[in-house]
């Protein structure tokens, strides 16, 4: 078989896994008002695979998958087209931090508009709390910008901490701000960014504002002293999201089917693909905690990204009332990992292989 046709076998092997055990990949809470019938979690899963069809639909999905994995890693290195993929993405790392800002800044801008504290599940009165309003506001604002982008990362840590600690830890719903802050801390506003211009104007002799400015010393010596850190971003990120999706599948999936249940019957996610809708919900579940555990173990992980950015998209099309801005940070966390791939710390190093003209190991990312 020639590399092209193992390409092509190898992608729609990938595909038909994907659409088979396509999962419901949005927050729970987020689409249900009820909590649904109460059920045991284990009963549930165990009674949906005692079934030969949903056992052999669900066996057979994750062979196929697996099956297609093992053979992408094994064409892989032969494909021209994936080398100049990773070396472009690998100049877009400077903008990561303008994408991070962008999906952090807008939601927390939404947040404070609409009167949520991160989660939207999470409500209070704008009227009434002013100035929690303007906290959020601010503070998305500042971060899109770009302006104080370490100082205003780290108050926006310390208000998820004040939340969950104080107000209610139902927040952890929104956990992937906590990666996408810290990344920002470590990584700063990066450009273009209110930082890295003012930084620019100040630092350089004669310039009026330089005089009046002391604040972009303390900016210079930020930069040089988070560095070295600097290279473990890509790590804090795909393990934020990979928690984020052991959550999605655990928690809010196997552990509360019936809540699952009833957004599978709300959507008629049958009619999309016709099988038993507790096979829905094992199904979606064991997805997204292989694709979380994926992340956080880094293998495969700009796949992974790519995966997960796909079935964001799909959530948004497929759920109408889905509310997006409750995304948008997880839409900015794929981006950025697809972008650096999995980082130090990861087993993509591990199972790189020579490309073809080069001796030197190429992760498996």
């Amino acid at each position: 078989m020639s590399v092209r046709s193992r390409s092509v076998a190898v992608a729609a092997v990938a595909l038909l896994a994907t659409l088979v055990a396509r999962p419901v990949s949005a927050h729970v809470d987020y689409v249900t008002e009820d909590s649904g019938d109460p059920l045991d979690a284990v009963a549930f899963t165990v009674e949906v695979l005692s079934d030969p069809f949903n056992a052999a639909v669900f066996a057979g999905s994750g062979l196929l998958a697996v099956a297609g994995l093992a053979a992408y890693l094994w064409v892989r290195p032969t494909i021209l087209d994936v080398v100049v993929l990773r070396e472009t993405l690998a100049g877009y790392a400077d903008l990561v931090p303008w994408m991070l800002r962008l999906a952090v800044g807008l939601p927390l801008v939404g947040a404070g508009f609409q009167g949520y504290l991160f989660a939207p599940t999470l409500s209070f009165d704008p009227s009434a709390s002013p100035l929690l309003r303007v906290l959020f506001i601010g503070l998305g604002f500042f971060v899109l910008f770009g302006l104080a982008t370490r100082i205003v990362s780290t108050v926006g840590l310390v208000t998820y901490a004040w939340v969950f600690l104080a107000v209610d830890p139902g927040v952890v719903i929104a956990m992937e701000y906590v990666p996408a802050l810290v990344a920002l801390v470590l990584l700063g506003g990066g450009r273009p960014s209110a930082d890295d211009m003012l930084l620019e104007v100040a630092s350089t002799p004669g310039s009026y504002y330089g005089r009046i400015d002391p604040v972009h010393h303390l900016k210079a010596f930020l930069d040089e002293t988070t560095v070295p850190l600097s290279r473990y971003v890509p790590t804090v990120l795909r393990v934020g999201m990979g928690v984020t999706f052991v959550y999605l599948g655990l928690i809010e999936k196997l552990a509360d089917p019936g809540r699952a249940l009833l957004v599978v019957e709300k959507y008629d996610l049958t009619s999309v693909v016709p099988v038993d809708p507790g096979l829905w919900v094992v199904g979606a579940g064991v997805t997204e905690i292989a694709v979380g555990l994926a992340l956080i173990v880094g293998f495969f992980t700009r796949g992974a990204a790519a995966l997960s950015f796909v079935l964001f998209t799909t959530t948004l099309f497929g759920l109408p009332d889905d509310p997006v801005l409750a995304h948008v940070a997880l839409f900015g966390m794929a981006s950025a990992v697809f972008t650096l791939g999995s980082g130090p710390l990861a087993f993509d190093r591990w199972v790189g292989r020579p490309a073809l003209d080069d001796e030197s190991v190429i992760p498996a990312d």
